[in-house]
């Protein structure tokens, strides 16, 4: 039986781009793709078979030419054949579809960059603050220092993969549909190893603990990153290597709390200096320094010291040292300071409201309060 003509086949006149050929062409193939025809699989299986010879003749420049001048007698049929072989219609898709979802044979890249790994620094407050430089420990993969990543025995040279014939993939027919997948042998890299490195047994990394030097700038905080380009894991077969992130931790002080660029402590003050004021010393990270506590200082009262805070690792105004105050009351007295409160309580009591504003006040809400309540 005479063959269609393959222009007719795709619906297109002889003059058609590329462009509209590969259109018609996707259009016609999901069109008569036996999966899309269950209730007239061999027909359209047929007429599949005829779509796909069309394309393939006609998106091949010379094959197209030759088929313009003789027609089907100008087309190498063996050349047809070879190309059909171990090729089901699912093959379409990466053909037609390939340039669309990414598909087709493609060989990957025989490189892969590594991993970046992460590494925990505690570091206190001190440190944080001032900026240090520290070193750490850091177990690692590396490339092999005697086949430099190849894993190859020196001397030698990978192959091309033999299940794969060094494409990095093969097919697995699934009925009408085929699965493209990494190759089992190789893992996608296309090579295989016959003469592996003595030394990393043709893995081209080695597991090490590297020792590295940070540096750890002013300001830091919990939470803050350092990167160090290329010191993470080496990268497979030769390629490039991870970064390393050092990950700051910042651990609790026994005096100072931090907040952003501020640090805050907490400072206590006996009776007479809260009632009489003074001058008391309070610790900052520069060293002492002192602070003015006027009379009568209530607990709990918050004094500023502008610029003995933190200066930001990301710029900015050096942050305040807050001191919040607490009122010690004494302890362990002996019966001639009991003797001595006794007297000092005898003598605010007459003053009322005038000592004790703040307690004053607190009574006359409570009464208030359970007036409401019983009236």
């Amino acid at each position: 039986m005479a063959k269609e003509d393959f222009y007719k086949l795709l619906g297109i006149n002889k003059n058609a781009s590329d462009t509209e050929i590969k259109k018609s062409y996707r259009r016609l193939a999901m069109k008569y793709h036996p999966d899309r025809n269950t209730d007239n699989q061999d027909i359209a299986e047929k007429k599949f078979k005829e779509i796909k010879e069309a394309y393939e003749i006609l998106s091949d420049p010379k094959k197209r030419s030759a088929y313009d001048q003789f027609g089907h007698a100008g087309v190498d049929p063996s050349m047809r054949g070879a190309q059909n072989n171990g090729e089901g219609f699912s093959d379409i898709f990466g053909d037609v579809f390939g340039d669309i979802f990414g598909g087709g044979s493609r060989q990957r890249s025989n490189v892969q960059r590594g991993s970046d790994l992460r590494y925990n620094l505690e570091l206190s407050l001190e440190e944080a603050v001032a900026g240090t430089h520290t070193k750490i420990r850091v177990p690692v993969l590396s490339a092999c220092n005697e086949c430099h990543g190849s894993g190859t025995k020196k001397g030698s040279s990978p192959i091309s993969c033999s299940t794969c014939n060094g494409i990095g993939q093969v097919r697995m027919q699934q009925g009408f549909f085929s699965v493209q997948q990494a190759c089992p042998t190789c893992h996608g890299s296309g090579k295989q190893i016959k003469d592996p490195c003595r030394k990393c047994h043709g893995q081209g990394r080695i597991q090490e603990t590297k020792t590295l030097s940070v540096k750890i700038p002013a300001g830091v905080d919990t939470g803050d990153r350092i990167r160090l380009a290329n010191e993470g894991e080496a990268g497979d077969r030769g390629g490039p290597s991870g970064d390393l992130y050092v990950q700051v931790q910042v651990k609790d002080h026994s005096i100072f709390t931090r907040e952003d660029a501020n640090l805050y402590c907490e400072v206590p003050i006996n009776f007479p200096t809260a009632c009489l004021g003074g001058e008391i010393e309070v610790p900052t990270l520069d060293g002492k320094v002192k602070l003015k506590i006027p009379v009568e200082t209530q607990t709990g009262k918050l004094f500023r010291l502008r610029g003995k805070g933190v200066k930001p690792v990301r710029g900015g105004a050096v942050g305040d040292l807050l001191c919040r105050v607490q009122l010690e009351t004494p302890v362990r007295l002996t019966k001639e300071q009991n003797d001595l409160i006794k007297q000092l309580a005898d003598s605010l009591a007459g003053g009322g409201k005038q000592h004790s504003p703040q307690e004053h006040s607190w009574t006359n809400g409570v009464k208030s309060f359970f007036d409401k309540l019983t009236g």
